[in-house]
């Protein structure tokens, strides 16, 4: 029971591994599907399980089970709202879920990591898995830059792992542990000393890339656009919780009050927003414009870990919760809109609502909520980070973040604006299957309902923060 999703997972991954052995490569869209839904049950009924496994390097307890949650339900919502497939070639489809098990099943392990060995396994074990899905776009969409994105993705994630992996062994250096309890304790000690600071900074650069905040940002755009549809999807949500849930577990501790440290996050907090937010501005296809206010919507989650306290961490998550939730939305929205998975302009979104509401109403949903418009999570999400921040006696941060919340609201409605105003002309309908359509009313409920009762995620989120060693 302590780790039954991760057994469903690994359990999921190798059914697809035998089905690609076999020549019925149809059948890897059922095995998923099911795989899938039981790994999000799996995490429903381990929720309230603890434990300490391989000589304490695995930690069970309700902050890594609470993302692993979050993590099983997007998993099953991203597979069935994105089981066409269009961006990818029958062939290799049982592979590719083969793929995304494993890099979701790195995912789970890593919000359960508590030693830096642990942590880098499962962390590469996520990205390796994730890299392999970027270049497995089929050729027959017309995109030819798929080898192009999976170089550089490759390549810079391998960057960002040296990085990490010299400040880990920094760590161990300074600490002669690899266990992140005695090492926080240690940091706590000596008060973030030259040494100590240059180890943490980076080994959060390794977190800062996945979260993909400034300045480790510049995959984003060129992977967004290259990757397929259903990958970008992926890619832009579940690794998310496990960049977030990392940060927590190295911030909350006493050092973490330090001046440098609170300085450092409210840089990096704003240049991704100003960066992200004025680069989506002019950007025409919808990948890269997400994908530019992904990086913005990083800085929005700096800024709530900006005040170092149990409070501030537990509106990250349900900011990031929300992020990943209207995210989903969106990119379900876009694989099914996209006829044969190719990429899509903003104008291919003209008139969607007359060649299909629903599609259309849960892009508007999705949007809003990313504009931070009321009564969705993004407006709650933004609301709560300011009004953290701004007790914290960040003033002139809340003001400049603010001024972002605007610049955003510009480029989001202007899709919107497309898909309700603008004329159809010789689009085609676009024909949803009723589990899809299912999907994305769900995703507009849990946008909704998030948004109209924060209180109760953000408590839970808090005190089971509060528990962290």
């Amino acid at each position: 029971m302590v780790i039954l999703p991760e057994l469903v997972l690994l359990a999921g991954a190798l059914a697809l591994f035998m089905v690609s052995l076999g020549k019925t490569p149809a059948a890897a869209k059922s095995v998923a599907v099911v795989f899938g839904l039981a790994a999000f049950a799996a995490t429903l009924l381990s929720f309230q399980a603890q434990g300490s496994l391989f000589y304490g390097v695995y930690a069970v307890d309700q902050y890594s089970q609470m993302f692993k949650v979050m993590i099983g339900f997007s998993l099953a919502l991203l597979i069935i709202s994105g089981q066409n497939l269009k961006g990818i070639s029958a062939e290799v489809r049982p592979e590719y879920y083969l793929f995304l098990f494993l890099s979701v099943l790195g995912l789970m392990m890593l919000v359960s990591s508590v030693e830096l060995l642990a942590i880098f396994i499962s962390l590469e074990l996520s990205s390796f898995a994730l890299y392999l899905l970027v270049p497995m776009r089929d050729d027959r969409t017309g995109i030819r830059v798929q080898m192009e994105a999976g170089m550089k993705y490759i390549l810079f994630g391998v960057m960002a792992t040296g990085f990490m992996l010299y400040g880990m062994s920094y760590l161990f250096g300074l600490t002669g542990s690899t266990y992140l309890k005695d090492i926080l304790a240690f940091v706590a000690k000596v008060d973030l000393q030259p040494a100590v600071a240059v180890a943490l900074l980076m080994v959060l650069a390794g977190f800062f890339y996945k979260l993909a905040v400034f300045p480790l940002h510049f995959w984003v755009p060129d992977i967004y656009q290259g990757a397929s549809n259903e990958t970008t999807g992926f890619i832009a949500t579940i690794p998310k919780f496990g960049a977030v849930a990392l940060l927590i577990r190295f911030l909350a501790v006493p050092s973490g009050q330090s001046p440098v440290v609170i300085e450092l996050l409210a840089v990096l907090a704003l240049c991704s927003m100003f960066y992200g937010n004025l680069s989506a501005l002019v950007q025409k296809d919808i990948k890269r414009m997400l994908g530019f206010s992904g990086i913005a919507h990083a800085g929005f989650v700096v800024l709530g870990l900006l005040s170092l306290n149990s409070e501030g961490y537990g509106v990250a998550v349900y900011y990031i919760a929300g992020y990943v939730l209207m995210n989903l939305a969106c990119f379900l929205v876009i694989s099914n809109v996209s006829q044969q998975g190719e990429n899509l302009c903003i104008e291919d979104f003209n008139g969607l609502y007359k060649r299909q509401p629903a599609l259309a109403f849960i892009l508007a949903v999705g949007l809003f909520g990313l504009a931070g418009i009321p009564p969705f999570v993004g407006f709650m999400a933004k609301f709560m980070v300011l009004t953290t921040a701004l007790r914290g006696d960040h003033l002139l941060v809340v003001c400049l973040a603010a001024i972002n919340t605007a610049i955003a609201i510009y480029y989001y409605l202007s899709v919107v604006k497309a898909a309700y105003t603008a004329d159809p002309g010789d689009r085609p309908a676009v024909a949803v299957q009723p589990v899809i359509q299912l999907a994305g009313f769900a995703l507009v409920i849990a946008i909704t309902l998030l948004g109209a009762l924060p209180g109760k995620f953000v408590d839970f989120a808090s005190t089971v923060v509060q528990t962290l060693p």
